[in-house]
């Protein structure tokens, strides 16, 4: 017949199991690991009280061009766990197989439409830009500013609805436009802008890009950043072309003073920022030529790629000069109701309930 203990006894015992079986494997029972990610954010592993919090970052890594390769080399170490189809939401098995399988149809279509455009621009671009580099790369940086200020507007427009209100999403496209217009000024300081029809083509196509990313990206974020990505690609791909068959003629020639001015001078604050890949100061240039003035506008094309690539997964970025334990959620920068895209965000608007919509002080969020 089986002995019945008494409550304390039975306390005791399950207790004394447990801690054996801590000592048997410790990495199970010694942490709890709460998912958030963003292109500088840590897994943390809160332990015991004696025990201190350990992180790793997870970063995006743009391997440099080899002679014989043509593009680069995206490597993720992480798997996003607020992407779409990765989510539980409490529907049957069958429900979220579907939602999956037209969440992924979706996300290629996107794409596909992205690398049609970009292939089409590319086109043209050679054909008329073929033996004039400088006034090509200018054509490329008075456009590849564009999507920034697309975004910041909608950005802008979300808050002033009170429909999306993200900091660090305006801090980082901020400094991605100004460093692209440095790109711009050392074009110009070159040349690339002496020839009127340039600029009428550029400012011209500028125009338009910017009204076509205000709209995609009100529609889908995602499909708009996978669009910036595939421009930036391209750019890193044609400074590295450039630097690849002119290099040993660039070495000779000096380096324009806007250049050494910004990748050298001044507070770099607004040079970290942009790369969210990258802890700060981890990466100051030396600018001695010309050769130096261009690897480092290919270098920063690819922190561009990089980051456009994480903003894909809704509400990930993150600034490189937060605190690693901040949180926008946490400091109230983040609405109850946040959302992506003006559909999404609509229907959010008029569905949350009215409790939804009060902050932690008890105000109402307009």
């Amino acid at each position: 017949m089986a002995m019945l203990l008494s409550p304390p006894t039975r306390a005791v015992s399950m207790a004394s199991s447990f801690d054996s079986e801590i000592r048997k494997n410790p990495v199970t029972f010694n942490c709890r690991i709460p998912f958030r990610f963003s292109p500088l954010s840590s897994v943390y592993c809160s332990c015991s009280f004696n025990q201190s919090i350990s992180s790793k970052s997870f970063r995006i890594r743009a391997t440099v061009l080899q002679d014989n390769e043509e593009k680069v080399i995206m490597e993720e170490s992480f798997q996003p766990a607020s992407f779409p189809h990765q989510e539980s939401d409490g529907k049957r098995p069958s429900e979220n197989s579907f939602s999956s399988g037209f969440e992924k149809w979706v996300i290629k279509l996107e794409q596909s439409i992205n690398i049609l455009l970009t292939e089409s621009v590319i086109k043209i671009l050679d054909t008329m830009y073929r033996d004039r580099d400088y006034a090509r790369f200018f054509v490329l940086e008075t456009i590849a500013r564009v999507p920034y200020f697309a975004f910041m507007s909608v950005l802008h427009m979300y808050e002033s609805f009170g429909w999306w209100r993200r900091a660090d999403y305006l801090k980082v496209h901020f400094a991605e436009s100004w460093n692209e217009m440095h790109h711009l000024l050392i074009m110009e300081e070159l040349g690339g802008n002496a020839w009127w029809f340039d600029r009428f083509l550029a400012q011209h196509i500028a125009i338009f890009y910017y009204f076509m990313t205000v709209f995609m990206y009100a529609i889908s974020p995602r499909m708009a950043y996978h669009f910036s990505e595939c421009v930036e690609l391209h750019a890193f791909e044609t400074y590295d072309k450039f630097i690849k068959s002119q290099g040993e003629k660039l070495k000779n020639l000096p380096a324009p003073d806007v250049a050494v001015a910004y990748y050298t001078e001044g507070d770099l604050y607004l040079f970290d920022e942009f790369q969210t890949s990258r802890v700060p100061c981890s990466r100051r240039p030396k600018i001695e030529n010309l050769y130096d003035v261009f690897v480092n506008i290919r270098d920063d094309e690819a922190e561009h790629c990089k980051t456009m690539k994480a903003c894909q997964t809704h509400g990930n970025l993150r600034s490189p000069h937060s605190a690693p334990a901040d949180s926008e959620a946490e400091l109230g920068c983040i609405l109850p109701h946040d959302c992506e895209g003006i559909v999404d965000c609509i229907k959010k608007s008029v569905t949350a309930s009215p409790a939804n919509e009060t902050n932690t002080s008890g105000r109402t969020m307009i």
